[in-house]
């Protein structure tokens, strides 16, 4: 008799440690012995990364559909200083309805061990704990759901496999009238509009900031358009007031553009599908018919609502049918990118041409649109003629909290950004639990304000700034200050351990086409490589662009520590003799891959494209 069990490479997995204990589980601390005889999904995240939010999203059905075998454990991996903070980790397990067990691992100890090397990761243990698949990147719970199905076969049949309820323990719920709140905006009869990120709603305050006026929305998570009552968001993020009479909203977890009526509460959708864009997806169209990917903010800019697209990097813009802001309610309307490439990191120059990372809040005056881009601390800006700038900020692993010549000033993963009536604008610096402001005129940053709990947005009124308080539930009125408060000036780096290198290093990208699926080289060449580092003299050889998977790089022996960072691309299509028109797919990773030159150090730097099917041995 065959054997038609599959056969994979096993290896014992290895112990789940973090200095900052569990969370989601009633206070009880576990170890992958208490959950042998399960299938344990390990979700390597961190809160600042919207891929690794978009993978707490995709893990929701699989934990419903298997909820008697699968056990997701997340392992909570920080990349900011503000992210190793416990209480900041409490905080975003709840702000993002995380409703599993979460290790909080603030040394980065389990990631080691598992030779973690992106956010985000995912790694299945089967029930005799081994590991069985790794997979990097977004978009892989439906490989998983096969394997996890595969399993369930195979260690039922071995009388392996312990079904039952899992250790997610909810934690209790909280009486405050606002819940990790994330943007706001004052309607023109003086009160304030809120979006109710973590309860999936929006709320009108009087114009105490306190009072509740009216909610809208149902306040279930879901995607639904209706009355005040029966209108359902997901997770909404930034509000745009149109024209006096209605409001655009981020609806950033159904990947849609709302749109509010004041006088009625009636919600319908403006943009998206619902569905995430994916590469390969359309970029323009018809805007009812185009997927977009986690829009963060928007504002009115040139008579189009731009859109700060955190899930994929860019800039995009709704254009209401008729091409006038008036149009807005007509209905209709088209969407397109209009800057940003998909990569990330910091590049400036024509829109097509820029490199963003995670746009989060955006603030438009008559000749500028301000951004905050939150995972490169930075501020940057948008001309009328569509180029891109930056005011503050170098790349993706520089950080902290220092004012002075905006060459030297330092953020903390920035979600919100206000334009002053003096031409300065004013900074939501998030991690760093402070209001900045940046001043033009001088190039000089400074501190307005100090202990805010990761403020995410401010409003103006009259000589007052309003800050939404996201970590305090609540929003915050200061008087702008004369003179700024001076703060000790703190530096940072990622906290990501480096890998030590030689000076010349294999870099091997290695990627197979998932079950079913061929490459694409029906056009030519179905991969794409490009490499490039910080600091740009880090790399003597190896730089560039080209469709190779492999590279010799060398690395300047001057320059001991860098990052290397490598974006890679491949396509296949369904395998299928009798299907002239295959389905194709776009599988894309970015790595920032922290270095450390030493002699003796590893000459291979092996990493795994999104799209390989892991559970196949």
């Amino acid at each position: 008799m065959t054997d038609s069990t599959p056969r994979r490479v096993r290896v014992r997995a290895p112990e789940l440690v973090g200095k900052g204990g569990w969370l989601n589980t009633g206070d009880r601390q576990y170890t992958l012995s208490d959950l042998r005889g399960r299938i344990v999904v390990l979700d390597f995240w961190t809160f600042c990364c919207i891929n690794c939010l978009h993978v707490l999203d995709e893990l929701r059905e699989l934990e419903e559909k298997h909820a008697d075998t699968v056990v997701v454990i997340g392992v909570h991996s920080p990349k900011f200083a503000h992210e190793a903070e416990h209480a900041a980790v409490v905080d975003a397990v709840e702000r993002y309805g995380v409703e599993h067990p979460v290790l909080d691992d603030p040394e980065l100890a389990t990631w080691k061990q598992y030779a973690v090397r992106a956010w985000p990761t995912l790694v299945v243990i089967d029930p005799e704990g081994y590991v069985v698949a790794q997979h990097a990147g977004e978009g892989h719970v439906h490989a998983i759901e096969r394997l996890v199905t595969e399993l369930e076969a195979e260690h039922g049949a071995k009388g392996t496999l312990r079904r039952g309820d899992g250790p997610y323990v909810a934690p209790e719920p909280e009486p405050t009238t606002l819940r990790f709140p994330g943007k706001a905006l004052v309607l023109p009869g003086g009160t304030f509009l809120v979006s109710d990120t973590t309860r999936h709603q929006l709320v009108e305050l009087a114009a105490d900031g306190e009072t509740v006026v009216r909610r809208i929305g149902s306040g279930a998570r879901g995607f639904a358009d209706g009355t005040a009552q029966t209108a359902a968001f997901n997770e909404p993020q930034g509000l745009a007031l149109l024209d006096g009479t209605a409001v655009v909203v981020a609806d950033t977890v159904n990947h849609a553009l709302r749109r509010l009526d004041l006088a009625t509460g009636e919600v319908t959708t403006l943009a998206g599908t619902g569905r995430q864009w994916w590469q390969g997806s359309p970029t323009s169209g018809p805007a009812r018919e185009i997927d977009l990917s986690s829009p963060w903010d928007v504002a009115l800019f040139a008579d189009r609502v731009w859109i700060a697209m955190a899930g994929v990097h860019q800039l995009w813009a709704y254009d209401p049918a008729g091409g006038t802001a008036q149009a807005f309610g007509s209905g209709g309307g088209t969407v397109a990118v209009t800057a940003g490439t998909t990569n990330e990191g910091l590049v400036d120059g024509p829109g097509p041409q820029a490199w963003f990372a995670q746009p989060s809040g955006l603030a438009a005056t008559a000749d500028r649109l301000w951004l905050a881009d939150s995972e490169t601390s930075a501020l940057r800006w948008v001309d009328l003629d569509g180029t891109v700038r930056t005011a503050v900020g170098t790349g993706l692993f520089d950080f902290g909290h220092r004012d002075g010549p905006a060459g030297q000033a330092l953020f903390q993963h920035p979600l919100g950004v206000t334009a002053l009536p003096d031409g300065s604008v004013a900074v939501s610096d998030t991690y760093n639990h402070a209001l900045r402001r940046y001043d033009p005129s001088t190039g000089q940053v400074t501190t307005l304000a100090t202990d805010l709990r990761e403020p995410s947005d401010a409003v103006l009124v009259d000589e007052d700034i309003v800050v939404v308080e996201s970590a305090r539930h609540r929003l915050t009125r200061l008087r702008l200050p004369q003179e700024a408060v001076r703060v000790e000036s703190v530096a940072h780096r990622t906290r990501r351990a480096a890998t030590e290198v030689a000076q010349r290093l294999q870099l091997d990208v290695i990627f197979q086409a998932p079950a079913g699926q061929k490459p694409d080289t029906r056009y030519g060449p179905s991969t794409r490589l490009l490499v490039s580092s910080t600091p740009p003299g880090l790399l003597l050889k190896g730089e560039g662009a080209d469709t190779d998977l492999s590279r010799t790089l060398e690395l300047e022996p001057g320059i001991t520590e860098g990052v290397l960072h490598v974006s890679a691309m491949a396509a296949s299509c369904d395998d299928g003799t009798d299907n002239p028109y295959p389905a194709c797919h776009v599988h894309q990773q970015d790595w920032g891959v922290p270095v450390r030159l030493t002699e003796g150090g590893a000459d291979r730097l092996p990493l795994v494209l999104a799209g390989m099917d892991d559970s196949a041995g």
